[in-house]
């Protein structure tokens, strides 16, 4: 129900207002969200019925849940629609992205700005502040996927008219990726060293070689994982490095086409069945000292998670061992693909090793090395051909 009345008439007792007073509107509606009744006012109408059409709009809007004629703060908005739209819609990898671009890089750019004062001039200078501090492209597309996925979002639900960066454009240009390996000359001094260095480290390391494993995907793989009898690696969950103890351990694979399974060679299931055993007489010693609850294949010797700073700097000094450049770890899973390769495994057979979502995107990741395989191969055959063709 509404009321109206003009604010500040001055024309008490006269059949017509004379001193220009707006009309207001006054109005009790049922929130849907906490089944309660509240009021809402707005004004500045010319006339009555001005008001009323007005009045009636808000209602509808009110009670469906929305409220168009309030506006909030940038700020507030995200935080809403990452809580009502992305928790528990998306996976844990892409919430923390999310989170981690509208944390950095939008939030200290628009600071207080209010959701329906962002234009798309003020948006592209966004976009361009990004660029001009040197952010990678594929940064400043990550954050722009963030607030177009968001301020989309906003236009479908009505809080704003017109989604401000729809056709906004990314400057810089795309950098070539650089795939880097271990050449296959130089593993077994690299597996030298790791065994020197710690057992642990060898076996984790060795695997993602044998694999071609995240070593997320490796560090959350439990016994029941493993089938050594078939020789089968089963790929479902990856581990969250960063979780703090009352949090989720595990988390989804990085992609649908992440969850996986991967048969492995003799040699590797060899080195698990002595692992286990391993493992087992840690078991034993430490008893109820041992983390038995998450029953992890790679961990340190009291069954917890092994840290990624430990990983990292044991990665680091091995490399340093082998008298290797620096390298990443995930250089071990394209290691992996370039074994594959010059093994002449197909593209389809690596794409599903490695759980991309399509042949192509191999394809396009590993170009360069299949080149580099094929004029190896060809200089290969040219020696051998050359003192019987020519």
């Amino acid at each position: 129900m509404a009321s109206f009345r003009r604010r500040g008439c001055t024309c008490t007792g006269k059949k017509r207002c004379t001193c220009g007073a707006k009309w207001e509107y006054r109005l009790r509606y049922k929130d849907p969200i906490e089944n309660k009744f509240r009021e809402a006012t707005g004004g500045g109408f010319t006339s009555k019925a001005e008001a009323i059409l007005a009045a009636d709009k808000r209602k509808i809007e009110l009670e469906e849940g929305y409220d168009q004629s309030e506006d909030m703060t940038l700020e507030a908005y995200l935080q809403y629609w990452l809580t009502e739209y992305k928790k528990d819609s998306v996976r844990k990898n892409t919430l923390i992205t999310h989170q981690t671009g509208i944390k950095k890089r939008i939030l200290p750019y628009f600071k207080n700005v209010m959701l329906s004062k962002i234009t798309p001039m003020m948006y592209q200078k966004f976009l361009n502040s990004l660029h001009e501090n040197e952010y990678s492209k594929r940064t400043i597309e990550i954050t722009h996927s963030t607030m177009n996925n968001a301020l989309a979002k906003a236009e479908m639900i009505g809080k704003i008219k017109k989604n401000p960066c729809t056709n906004a454009v990314i400057k810089g240009k795309t950098k070539k990726q650089e795939i880097d390996f271990i050449d296959s000359g130089d593993i077994s001094e690299f597996l030298t060293q790791a065994h020197k260095y710690g057992y642990i480290y060898w076996i984790f390391f060795k695997t993602l070689i044998e694999t071609g494993m995240r070593k997320g995907e490796a560090a959350a793989l439990q016994w029941t994982d493993i089938d050594l009898k078939a020789g089968t690696i089963n790929i479902n969950k990856t581990l969250d490095f960063d979780a703090k103890p009352d949090e989720e351990l595990f988390g989804d694979p990085k992609t649908y086409k992440s969850s996986r399974v991967v048969t492995i060679r003799k040699s590797l299931i060899n080195d698990l069945h002595f692992h286990m055993k391993w493992q087992n007489q840690n078991k034993l010693a430490l008893k109820e000292l041992y983390r038995h609850d998450i029953n992890l294949v790679f961990c340190r010797n009291d069954g917890d998670i092994m840290p990624k700073s430990s990983l990292f700097n044991a990665f680091e000094r091995i490399l340093k061992r082998s008298e290797l450049p620096k390298l990443r770890i995930h250089s071990l899973r394209h290691t992996h693909v370039v074994l594959q390769m010059e093994a002449g495994a197909s593209m389809k057979y690596i794409q599903e090793r490695l759980g991309h979502d399509s042949e192509q995107i191999t394809s396009q990741v590993y170009a360069h090395i299949s080149k580099r395989i094929e004029t190896e191969s060809m200089d290969r055959f040219e020696a051998y051909a050359k003192d019987i063709l020519d």
